[in-house]
């Protein structure tokens, strides 16, 4: 009668269930030879665990370095994100706030394609860049965003409005300006790159959102509540 060959998780389930074995057969511990990680030469069990133990430290050393990389990034933005608030503070007048939030995003968070439409507004002495005449079906959809859009260029008639017609923008952010909660908007930042990462539609978008909320409050010394 040919004996029944002992499988695999028989073994496993065998030393789990006596951790202490091999405290036991320390002849077989010594014995045993597993094939390393790198290289070819048949390793000890202590050698194993020296390589699984090396590979986990470098792991953390590297999860370490990205979040002190990401640390130091989260950093530098709360940091440009200041200055822009503080610029938007100090504004010598209304009318200079649009010029304020278009060259923050510009120079501040390096977005090379910015532009900026307000409607509702009290035009007064603002340039006609900001205040050029918008089709009401555009201004009913902008009203009917309630985060930024992130995305690809495509034929998204908002882009037109970037330099050059949007022709180098390969993606986009659509930030609605309005009051608070209110359902009406009272303007539009758009935001373009020729990454067509930079705008993706899988980004998170609260940090967009905080960028909307200031630019809105801003702007909304210039703005008629509805």
């Amino acid at each position: 009668m040919s004996e029944t060959p002992i499988q695999d998780e028989q073994v496993a389930a065998y030393l789990g269930d006596h951790p202490d074995f091999f405290e036991t057969r320390p002849d077989l511990l010594a014995s045993m030879r597993f094939a390393p990680a790198h290289g070819n030469r048949a390793i000890s069990l202590h050698e194993r665990q020296l390589e699984v133990l090396r590979d986990k430290l470098r792991l953390i050393e590297r999860r370490f370095a990205d979040l002190v990389h990401t640390g130091k990034e989260n950093d530098a933005i709360g940091e440009r994100l200041q200055r822009w608030t503080r610029d938007l503070l100090l504004a010598e007048s209304p009318e200079r706030v649009p010029g304020i939030v278009v060259d923050g995003m510009r120079s501040g968070f390096s977005v090379p394609l910015v532009a900026l439409r307000l409607w509702r507004v009290k035009t007064g002495a603002l340039s006609p860049e900001w205040v050029r005449a918008t089709p009401p079906e555009w201004i009913d959809q902008v009203d009917a965003m309630r985060i930024p859009y992130c995305g690809p260029r495509g034929d998204l008639r908002f882009a037109g409005w970037l330099p050059s017609a949007g022709a180098d923008a390969r993606s986009i952010a659509l930030l609605p300006l309005r009051h608070g909660a209110s359902p009406q908007s009272f303007g539009l930042l758009v935001l373009g790159s020729g990454d067509a990462d930079r705008f993706h539609a899988g980004m998170g978008v609260s940090f967009l959102e905080r960028i909307a909320e200031l630019a809105s409050a801003a702007l909304g010394r210039l703005s008629e509540p509805g």
